[in-house]
């Protein structure tokens, strides 16, 4: 239950990435005007979306956003997702609670914190307004710095460490316990952390945590594969696939279509959806 709705699936849950930013890795600015941002929300509701995530602000580094420039980029749109999409559930991508609280008050269920709690005041938003929130590893990492590297001694048992510091912080604080999400990746990672990390979703699945994946296209996709942004849906699906088998419950996606059909794949394997038809060979 994410502030009063309820997702029951058949398969892991699909968020969505909508980004209202002119500077994305992914989209380059495809969806910061209006008409295209909601024609691509349209799009993913209708190909199986569960949450949209939208955000405002780029991770990479680039020029400044101030706070009120964030709230009017992901603000109206949020505002006419809850009037045209009234059972999707809204996911603001953000580290600042200002904003937080400008898009819970619009109407957002989900704080995607992909900042490890830099703004500490972020999970007092979500608490206040009964929204989610997912915590995030970061490794130190400050909001939109140079990627760096932390030194790991054991990648995996940091990574979770730190992200059930952040749900039992979260639930103390009063955060609904069933909407807080453990995030599995998060940035400062290099190529062979991430698949490390992959290697351990079971025991993030363990903990009882719904566990978010954010893989979507990432660059340890490319890096693994030896290819460029254009060509990393198949190994962003086999990672999911992978994830997926050992419980992941939510991922963060750019193409929505294909992640469905990989997770509805996965789920009948395990038994707990049936095929949409079963007919061939049936006597």
């Amino acid at each position: 239950m994410i502030r009063g709705r309820r997702l029951v699936r058949d398969r892991a849950l699909i968020m969505a990435i909508v980004n209202r930013t002119p500077d994305s890795f992914y989209d380059r600015g495809s969806t910061f005007a209006d008409e295209p941002a909601k024609a691509a929300i349209s799009k993913a509701v209708a190909e199986g979306a569960d949450m949209i995530d939208i955000g405002g602000v780029a991770a990479s580094p680039g020029d400044d956003v101030t706070v009120e420039e964030e709230i009017r980029r992901v603000v109206p749109t949020v505002e006419w997702i809850r009037e045209n999409h009234p059972d999707v559930v809204i996911s603001i991508d953000t580290w600042r609670h200002e904003v937080g609280a400008a898009a819970c008050a619009a109407g957002a269920g989900l704080l995607n914190d992909a900042w490890n709690a830099a703004d500490p005041e972020l999970i007092d938003v979500a608490a206040e307004f009964g929204a989610g929130y997912v915590c995030v590893h970061t490794g130190g990492r400050e909001p939109r710095s140079e990627p760096v590297r932390p030194e790991y001694v054991d990648v995996a048992k940091t990574v979770l460490e730190e992200t059930l510091r952040l749900a039992d912080l979260a639930e103390s604080k009063g955060v609904p316990r069933d909407a807080i999400l453990i995030d599995a990746t998060g940035f400062g990672k290099n190529t062979l952390d991430h698949l490390e990390l992959l290697r351990h979703i079971p025991e993030f699945v363990e903990t009882g945590w719904p566990v978010l994946m954010a893989l979507s296209n990432k660059t340890f996709v490319g890096e693994t594969l030896g290819v460029g942004l254009e060509d990393r849906l198949a190994g962003t699906l086999a990672a999911t696939t992978v994830a997926a088998h050992a419980g992941a419950q939510v991922f963060r996606v750019h193409e929505v279509e294909p992640t469905r059909h990989t997770l509805e794949m996965v789920a009948s394997i395990a038994g707990t959806r049936p095929p949409a038809r079963a007919q061939e060979w049936i006597s």
